[in-house]
């Protein structure tokens, strides 16, 4: 597929706050892209050039073969921008902002209703209620509904999963799997790690520079270190103990265990597929943490995530 969205080598600065470094990356047409990296990493910068709001220092970025830059007039009939802030106008109603943004566009609810009924559809009983008075899940539902009224050709969502709860973030994308069946190419920030599973393709970003571009299974697949959850009594004791064991690569608080990264070693010792080799290293592990006097000690092998392969990236 030809790409629809092409960044390259996009700079901006504020001061002397680097905000994007020599920043590249193409979308393909079609594609549900996840740009992925937490607070401050750059994500919303890029996001306001790519929708025309502000200039980069240097580089070049194409929407549809239009520049950004050059081509704004044109470029922003052409997309839907949803910001990480709710922006609409909180004191109109539902049914208010959405015929607003519609003629801003020149078009009408009805002429696009077919496109957003699946979205508009679970907030149309409250049409009549105010956006400020709307639940959070509610107003990401009418943020969406606003940026795809003039069925654009590419959605930018920034961070479209911030101050709602689990479920409502779990809807949102079950929408956008929705609208990738309609053509419409999706480019998406998220500091979630976890939802790099639900794009096609994703670039790992921080402090304005990729780290690492494919698809999620591909950034799986590139971690090669045996990576073991440990827990015991003592959490904070376990992971300093633990990032000086010999053969440590790196020791990190993950959810309830502990995250374990080792040195690639002999084969025979670490790979998944060598049942003695595990046994091995646990033994040698548990022998370990129990001369430093930890109690009720547990560990498996575990599988790396977007999110151990983030740390990686960042500590390489």
């Amino acid at each position: 597929m030809s790409a629809v969205i092409s960044i390259r080598e996009i700079s901006k600065s504020y001061g002397e706050l680097k905000a994007l470094h020599d920043t590249s990356f193409q979308v393909e047409e079609g594609a549900v892209f996840g740009l992925i990296g937490p607070d401050g990493a750059g994500k919303t910068t890029l996001f306001r050039i790519l929708a025309t709001l502000i200039l980069p220092d240097t580089g070049q970025a194409t929407i549809g073969g239009l520049d950004v830059v050059k081509d704004y007039r044109k470029l922003r009939l052409k997309l839907g921008y949803m910001p990480g802030r709710f922006s609409l106008y909180q004191d109109l109603t539902v049914e208010e902002n959405l015929g607003f943004f519609a003629s801003v566009f020149g078009t009408t609810i009805r002429k696009n209703y077919d496109l957003i009924a699946p979205i508009y559809s679970q907030i149309e009983p409250f049409k009549s209620r105010r956006a400020g008075a709307l639940s959070g899940g509610m107003k990401q539902k009418l943020a969406l509904c606003c940026a795809l009224i003039h069925r654009p050709e590419v959605l930018l969502l920034d961070e479209p999963g911030t101050g709602v709860d689990p479920v409502s973030r779990q809807e949102f994308w079950e929408m956008l799997a929705t609208l990738k069946n309609e053509g419409i190419t999706i480019l998406v920030s998220t500091p979630n790690m976890d939802e790099a599973a639900l794009c096609n393709k994703v670039a790992l970003i921080q402090h304005g520079k990729i780290l690492a571009e494919d698809q999620p299974e591909g950034i799986i697949q590139s971690f090669k270190n045996p990576l073991w959850a440990v827990r015991s009594e003592n959490m904070y004791q376990l992971i300093k103990d633990l990032r000086m064991y010999d053969g440590a690569a790196d020791c990190y608080a993950f959810g309830e265990y502990a995250r374990l990264k080792l040195h690639p070693a002999p084969v025979e010792l670490t790979t998944g597929d060598n049942a003695s080799g595990q046994r091995q290293t646990e033994a040698a592990i548990k022998t370990y943490l129990q001369q430093k006097n930890h109690q009720k000690i547990e560990m498996f092998p575990a599988k790396a995530t977007i999110e151990d392969c983030f740390i990686d990236l960042v500590s390489a």
